[in-house]
């Protein structure tokens, strides 16, 4: 998992609690937290599409 390039949103800070994205085999979105980059989450874009709009959604509602 090394060859792989994590990004971390810009809104987040240069500490070790972020939330990271990198692009996996047969685009992937593996997710991980800074602070823990061993545990790594695996969904489809569309999957993690989904996620992003229900959350902003909520965030805009309120």
């Amino acid at each position: 998992m090394s060859s792989l390039v994590w990004q971390k949103s810009t809104y987040s800070s240069e500490g070790d609690n972020c939330l990271e994205l990198a692009v996996g085999l047969e685009d992937a979105v593996l997710l991980r937290e800074s602070d823990d980059p061993f545990v790594v989450v695996t969904v489809s874009p569309v999957v993690l599409g989904g996620l992003v709009r229900s959350v902003r959604s909520d965030v805009i509602g309120r």
